[in-house]
């Protein structure tokens, strides 16, 4: 079975009971956050570096590694300073 979210306005698709930084990754994104002016995706991949932040529906900070996606998830880059 396949979920799909949206990641800054596209549409991607991957398999239910993966991660949020599971879909990103096989659809090939390898960074999707920017801080202090440089890019990050994931790094730890068990949520104890927070690399791999963003938005998930609304709520910030979500740790892509940890969270599964969802159907409809709508999923938004974060920029910090």
């Amino acid at each position: 079975m396949t979920v799909q979210i949206t990641v800054d306005g596209v549409a991607v698709s991957g398999r239910e009971g993966q991660t949020i930084a599971g879909v990103l990754l096989s659809s090939g994104r390898r960074t999707w956050r920017t801080a202090a002016g440089a890019e990050r995706g994931i790094f730890c991949g068990m949520g104890v570096c927070q690399d791999c932040v963003l938005t998930v529906n609304g709520v910030e900070g979500v740790r892509a590694c940890q969270r599964e996606a969802c159907e409809g998830d709508l999923v938004e880059r974060e920029v910090r300073a």
